[in-house]
């Protein structure tokens, strides 16, 4: 099942999770902080999820670094109970992946394969979001693995700091 957010509530988190200043001012939706993580609620606290945007980004192709455009980058974890999605996990990588690929999401020493759906989403299957949150909170960093559909590969780190905290608080906060 693939999560579904309103186009506010994730233009709310982008600005929020880049700008914590301009997020006070201009989102209603963000309930806390924790460390690296952020925390939104949206429609009265029916979907909550836990964000967090990365503390390195590398894209390179034919093996050399190269600077390219891309828009938000965040990972995700989120609650719709209602909607039967407990603590799913998602990655968006700013760009459009390229067609039958994947995204890897390497935590320590285990790999998670996320899948794509040629746009700029990839999810874990639900059958690995479990895995995906028990290695998560036990980590120290996440690193996830792409290629876009213009053929540059894209390696995002993420800090682990706080996600614990930061799911349970989302999950908590979620009815």
């Amino acid at each position: 099942m693939k999560i579904g957010f309103s186009l506010g509530a994730i233009a709310a988190t982008m600005i929020a999770v880049a700008s914590p200043i301009a997020a006070q001012s201009t989102s209603t939706n963000k309930v806390a902080d924790k460390s690296d993580w952020s925390v939104f609620t949206e429609n009265n606290s029916s979907e909550c999820w836990a964000v967090s945007l990365p503390k390195e980004t590398v894209n390179t192709r034919d093996g050399r670094v190269v600077a390219v455009r891309r828009g938000e980058i965040l990972l995700f974890v989120t609650y719709q109970p209602k909607s039967g999605v407990n603590g799913q996990v998602s990655f968006t990588g700013g760009y459009p992946f390229a067609k039958g690929s994947t995204v890897t999401m390497a935590i320590d020493n285990t790999s998670f394969e996320l899948f794509t759906d040629g746009g700029e989403w990839a999810w874990a299957a639900k059958a690995d979001d479990a895995k995906i949150l028990a290695a998560m909170k036990r980590g120290a960093k996440a690193v996830l693995s792409a290629r876009s559909a213009r053929g540059t590969k894209t390696q995002d780190t993420f800090s682990l700091s706080g996600v614990t905290a930061a799911i349970e608080d989302a999950e908590k906060r979620c009815k």
